[in-house]
């Protein structure tokens, strides 16, 4: 060991430390914490846009990967700042918790409070330019890997006010690619000008011939955003709840609206922020839906004696969004995932929960519907908990015929386990053969999984293989579920390579989604990739995994003449294909399934899955180009 002295302790100068760890800044140095160098640089601009002053937020991705965004707000300032004697813009990217979101003179609110983002983004880009528009004239300066190149250069004059911010996220830091997903700027994009009603919102992707270009402005805001989340479904009360009003400084809009589907959809924004874990805005909505409603239903004899309605029913097949713009908003974390202000809650609870009892007392045909469908959710409830009691189970060894399904793995140790869960009984046999069976288990499944998109829980519950799943995981199901008693940190859905493979896998997915999506979340769900062909000759083999993978070894192997066999399904091949194919860690293809959008992920479920054939139809005829393994 080094002696420990004041020369032990390093001192970083201006972003250093932000490269050397990135991850305390943006999460991680991955896909996720790549896009966040974008919303960093646009939530400035929403900013000006929610102060009142920019109309137009242009985004754009150039080819190599670069990120323009540009607004027609007021300018980023460009005079000298008295503390640093250079431009206030150098500041703005130079210096950590520089910003004008630290007193509300500036900005009444606000979602980059931390001061940190065009800092952070500039200190994790290759080069950055900011173009500033200001003062009748055009302002430049570049940057790189955070250090300023060159003075401010001031060229060219200009009546439009703005500004326009460029970069190239540094391959030194984002090892995995710099590649930026499309949809899922476009999906954010989206939802920005969903949430700030009237702003016009533009996204471009520029690496493509021809240009794709989406445009966006809602002036319904929230009222159109319900409406987009509902669009196929069927609805309860045909008018979305609106509310949108300002106290003690605190804008409060939100829309609801209920589908006569089962699953509770409820988004919280705090300053255009995703709350993903809540908070005390989300917790005075549902006190207030809880409150109003049971007390309309009981106010006006709509419940039997025996029945009672929980804050759950209330929020069944609820479709919500609950946004709100605070000027000093307190969050948990650095990530930002927790509204924490306690006033907000009693704000929100009493100004909502006046605007719900009037609509109900207004429009007593809907608020009809609404209690009625609380009370089968009452019903259902009942039901379920009933059946829930069998998927409690004590051992593998339970009823249902479980212990001749699952064929367990020797390890009790969770994060060494592996469930695959199989097709059939013939390859859940030839699994069972060829796995390690001292981290691996098998769970075959006879026959396609119920629906659970168009199933209450109790019905859900009622399917044995459906039980059969749960209790292999052992982790409960629904409100129940506890991650922490999973006994495979790896779930691997393994089905045939066709279509009846592929809906299975759908369906599967569905459930994880609506009832553990915790599983999810952790990153515990993969789906495997078994081989469409073996090819051999002689006593080579090789296994090709698309129609582009065998049609390549076609013509790197001319001089041989190939036998080649399709396979149908995973029946089809012995125990030792199954195991040197699709479930050898060191050879085996997973992909792990992530959630990265919640919102955008229940409407793809909902469209692929739900009652509604017409948005379905639709999508199959737009992505048939792209369709793939598909037998004829």
């Amino acid at each position: 060991m080094g002696q420990y002295d004041a020369k032990s302790i390093e001192l970083l100068e201006g972003l250093e430390h932000v490269r050397i760890r990135p991850g305390m800044y943006i999460g991680s140095t991955g896909p996720m914490g790549l896009h966040h160098l974008v919303w960093e640089i646009v939530d400035n601009s929403i900013d000006e846009a929610l102060a009142g002053f920019a109309t137009h937020i242009e985004v754009e991705v150039l080819p190599d990967d670069v990120i323009s965004v540009t607004d027609n707000g007021r300018g980023m300032p460009v005079d000298i700042h008295p503390k640093t004697g250079r431009p206030a813009v150098e500041a703005i990217f130079t210096v950590l918790n520089a910003g004008g979101k630290f007193n509300n003179n500036t900005y009444k609110t606000s979602g980059g409070l931390h001061g940190v983002g065009a800092s952070v983004v500039n200190a994790l880009s290759e080069w950055l330019k900011v173009k500033i528009f200001r003062n009748g004239k055009i302002y430049e300066e570049e940057y790189h890997r955070g250090k300023v190149v060159g003075d401010l250069k001031e060229y060219g004059e200009s009546d439009h006010t703005g500004s326009c911010v460029t970069f190239k996220a540094d391959h030194e830091i984002f090892k995995e690619g710099t590649e930026y997903n499309f949809e899922t700027l476009r999906n954010r994009i989206q939802q920005l000008a969903f949430l700030n009603k009237g702003l016009k919102m533009t996204i471009r992707d520029k690496r493509v011939e021809p240009m794709v270009e989406h445009v966006y402005q809602y002036e319904g805001g929230l009222v159109e955003y319900i409406n987009y989340l509902n669009e196929g479904k069927e609805l309860t009360n045909q008018t979305v709840i609106y509310c949108d009003k300002e106290v003690d400084n605190i804008t409060i809009e939100i829309a609801m609206q209920y589908n006569t589907n089962y699953t509770t959809n409820i988004y919280s924004f705090t300053n255009n922020i995703k709350t993903t874990e809540g908070g005390m805005h989300e917790d005075g909505f549902k006190l207030a839906l809880t409150r109003v409603i049971g007390n309309y239903a009981k106010s006006h004899d709509m419940l039997k004696k025996d029945e009672q309605l929980t804050g759950d029913d209330m929020r069944e097949g609820l479709t919500a969004i609950v946004s709100i713009k605070h000027p000093t908003p307190q969050f948990e974390g650095q990530t930002k995932t927790k509204l924490g202000n306690v006033e907000v809650r009693s704000i929100v609870s009493q100004t909502f929960g006046d605007v719900l009892e009037e609509f109900l007392q207004e429009n007593p045909a809907e608020a009809k519907a609404i209690v009625d469908k609380c009370i089968l959710a009452a019903n259902a409830r009942v039901a379920a908990r009933k059946a829930k009691e069998a998927t409690r189970r004590k051992s593998p060894l339970d009823s249902l015929g479980f212990a001749s399904k699952l064929a367990d793995c020797r390890s009790k140790d969770p994060a060494k386990s592996e469930l695959y869960i199989v097709e059939g009984d013939s390859a859940g046999g030839s699994a069972k053969d060829g796995r390690e069976s001292e981290y691996q288990a098998i769970l075959p499944l006879r026959g396609k999984v119920l629906n659970v998109q168009k199933a209450r829980l109790d019905k859900a519950l009622a399917n044995k293989e459906i039980l059969s799943l749960i209790q292999a995981i052992g982790a409960g199901i629904g409100d129940d579920f506890d991650i922490s008693k999973a006994r495979y940190h790896k779930v691997v859905i393994m089905t045939d390579a066709d279509v009846d493979g592929d809906h299975i896998c759908i369906l599967l997915l569905t459930f994880f989604y609506r009832y553990m999506p915790k599983l999810i979340d952790a990153g515990y769900i993969y789906v495997a990739k078994p081989p469409l062909y073996k090819a051999e000759y002689g006593k080579t083999v090789k296994y090709c995994y698309s129609d582009q993978e065998l049609e390549n070894y076609k013509i790197e192997q001319q001089g041989h003449k190939l036998a080649i066999q399709r396979y149908k399904g995973l029946g089809e091949m012995d125990a030792e294909q199954l195991w040197e194919t699709t479930m050898d860690p060191s050879v085996r293809t997973l992909t792990q399934v992530q959630l990265d959008d919640a919102i955008l992920a229940d409407k793809m479920f909902e469209m692929l899955m739900g009652d509604e054939v017409e948005p379905r139809k639709k999508f199959i005829q737009d992505n048939a180009q792209y369709a793939s393994n598909i037998d004829i």
